[in-house]
């Protein structure tokens, strides 16, 4: 067939591939020339076997590695998680309750009581923030709730909260709850942005819905990547507007933390959160990440010595580590964002979170970046090759944006109705693991911190033929 009975996008990246880079021989000379892919062996690739087994079974069920590409929802286990683990277990069977005090010399860990602090260091340098700026705490939707606590203040006409037309469900939930609490009704304010006709919001049209309705909106809150799409929105941008408007805007940045660089300091967003087990890789339901502008954070004191903060959900973890075993029920809050922290958090999900991250203290969210632009687009070129090949019944198509200050690490492919079930049973079959939303979406991601050129190129070519 002709190339040209189908009208592809043109891609908006500088990315040009050769003629044979459909070949597993060019693939594999790009991943001998990556100067990130020593952090591969920072990790455990699940073998086949081990992806197919359905009992407890240690990481070498055999050497064919499968193909693992769904970082986007969890990322894979580092090698360091089981020392860092264990060290946490260590101290507290060897000293008990002094490791939240007591510095251990061989433990790659800080006492207990600093661990939040240390994980906040190294994911601010991940999302553009200053240290203070952000916290290590709770989960995702727990900390939607705590931030929209003290940001969602609804007051008169001003009540509605401004979100996407798809939002992932536990935002949708949270955000209907919390109006639900204000006693109001989640119908009458929820203004849902709808997509344009390729499934995507332009910044025009988020622009648009912020000026049409600034006289209602009490919060903007938004994805900072789209997680049905793989849509990167424009964050400086909307941000900028809605603050013209006098507005608060959060950011949920689950799928855009450690995928993309982020600058929300500079941005000037108020207030964002992310989990950690998606491109953090801290594992499954790690604790979260949280960020409060520091202008937010600040915490004075009046003539009475009484702190003066902004509103919030306040609990003892949040105090200030100087007075915080006073226990007089003062509360006074740690300037920044660690001041929202309410409990103690587990020690075990704050080691695993500092081990993962101690891979991100080895590279830079830049240096990612170039590295997942490229295999995303790479990816995106073997598709359109596929794609050139039929008409307008072709069986699938990509919705995530071309253009590629759009996107971050993820592909979303469209498949025809009807396809998803049995294509995606086909990939696992040969030990491909993606993952699929309802209706027909597959979501490919490319992580750049563990995935090869040869596996995006392996992907292709079974892709296909599942096809």
């Amino acid at each position: 067939m002709s190339p040209s009975r189908i009208d592809l996008p043109t891609p908006m990246n500088d990315f040009e591939f050769p003629a044979d880079a459909h070949t597993l021989e060019y693939a594999r000379s790009q991943d001998a020339k990556d100067r990130l892919r020593h952090l591969r062996s920072e990790y455990i690739i699940p073998s086949k076997a081990n992806l197919k087994a359905r009992k407890l079974a240690k990481p070498a069920l055999s050497n064919d590695e499968g193909i693992y590409l769904c970082g986007n929802s969890l990322g894979l286990q580092p090698k360091a998680m089981q020392t860092y683990i264990q060290a946490q277990l260590d101290t507290w069977s060897s000293i008990g309750v002094q490791g939240h005090f007591a510095d251990i010399e061989d433990s790659p860990l800080p006492p207990w009581q600093h661990m939040a602090e240390t994980a906040a260091k190294s994911m601010a340098r991940v999302v553009g923030a200053l240290p203070e700026e952000v916290a290590a705490m709770n989960t995702l939707t727990v900390n939607l709730h705590v931030l929209m606590a003290s940001f969602y203040r609804p007051s008169g006409r001003k009540s509605k909260i401004l979100l996407e037309w798809k939002a992932f469900p536990s935002d949708h939930y949270a955000i209907e709850s919390q109006i639900r609490h204000h006693g109001y009704s989640p119908e009458e304010n929820m203004i849902l942005l709808e997509p344009d006709d390729d499934h995507r919001i332009s910044t025009e049209k988020v622009l648009k819905a912020i000026d049409d309705n600034a006289d209602e909106i009490a919060l903007v809150l938004l994805p900072g990547v789209q997680y049905y799409t793989g849509q990167l929105f424009g964050i400086p941008t909307i941000t900028a507007h809605a603050h013209s408007k006098g507005l608060i805007i959060g950011w949920d940045c689950a799928h855009a933390a450690g995928n993309v660089p982020l600058k929300l300091h500079d941005w000037n967003v108020d207030f964002a959160v992310w989990c950690t087990y998606k491109y953090m890789n801290a594992g499954p339901g790690a604790i979260g990440g949280a960020f409060v502008h520091e202008r937010h954070g600040k915490v004075k004191y009046d003539e009475d010595d009484k702190p003066v903060f902004m509103p919030r959900l306040s609990g003892w973890y949040g105090g200030d580590k100087k007075s915080r075993f006073r226990m007089d029920n003062v509360f006074r809050p740690i300037p920044g964002a660690a001041g929202w922290q309410c409990s103690n958090p587990s020690a075990i999900d704050l080691a695993a979170l500092i081990a993962a991250m101690s891979i991100f203290d080895k590279t830079s969210i830049e240096e990612l970046r170039q590295k997942s632009l490229r295999l995303t687009c790479y990816l995106e070129h073997l598709l359109d090759q596929k794609l050139s090949g039929f008409n307008e019944d072709a069986p699938f198509r990509i919705i995530t944006p071309r253009d590629t200050r759009q996107r971050g690490t993820q592909l979303c492919i469209l498949l025809k109705e009807g396809k998803l079930q049995p294509v995606s049973a086909a990939l696992e079959v040969e030990g491909v693991i993606c993952d699929k939303r309802e209706p027909g979406v597959i979501r490919v991601a490319p992580v750049p911190m563990y995935n090869t050129y040869e596996e995006v190129c392996r992907f292709v070519q079974i892709f296909c033929a599942a096809l």
